[in-house]
């Protein structure tokens, strides 16, 4: 594969760093905030964009697993820059979710109230790690390091996709509670 960009490892962690803190620090201090605001629509519709973006990320992930294993080195790459910007797109709808609709408190009881919790705080705990390690992977591969990024990569890709599979659970649910 041809290199997309030059290597320059302590720039490159540098910038990772920083905008993995950045979006860390940005849902942190706008996930407290609510914006007293009539929007005039329905705001939980950002939860179910979400959830929408989540899985077809996990779908992209799938994809860019199965055209890598089958050295299909291009496929793969355009696929994983797609996961990648639907990622995007998922962070600033989850910003503008929390910023409108604040918190929702879960009303399960019982037996799903724990899983509930338990997937919750699997899912926060990983998503708040996974966006440096992303980086790091899609930085190897595009200056030609490919065996330091297939090894990142089998750390990276269980980690993301599992963040991409239960953010769709957490919303179906959480939803039957949005008022």
């Amino acid at each position: 594969m041809a290199l997309l960009i030059s290597k320059n490892d302590k720039r490159a962690r540098t910038l990772i760093l920083l905008v993995s803190f950045v979006v860390f620090a940005a849902v942190v201090v706008l996930g407290r905030v609510k914006l007293d605001i009539d929007a005039g629509f329905d705001v939980h519709i950002f939860a179910k964009i979400n959830a929408v973006i989540n899985s077809l990320v996990a779908v992209l992930l799938l994809a860019g697993l199965y055209t890598a294993k089958n050295g299909k080195y291009d496929t793969h790459r355009r696929i994983m820059m797609g996961a990648m910007i639907l990622s995007i797109f998922f962070l600033v709808s989850y910003i503008a979710h929390h910023l409108l609709a604040g918190e929702t408190k879960f009303g399960g009881t019982g037996t799903i109230r724990t899983v509930y919790y338990i997937i919750l705080a699997t899912h926060i705990v990983l998503a708040a790690i996974i966006l440096p390690f992303i980086l790091f992977t899609a930085y190897r591969a595009l200056i030609g390091e490919n065996a330091r990024h297939r090894k990142l990569a089998k750390i990276t890709w269980p980690i993301w996709f599992y963040v991409a599979v239960t953010g769709p659970i957490v919303y179906a649910l959480i939803s039957p509670y949005y008022t």
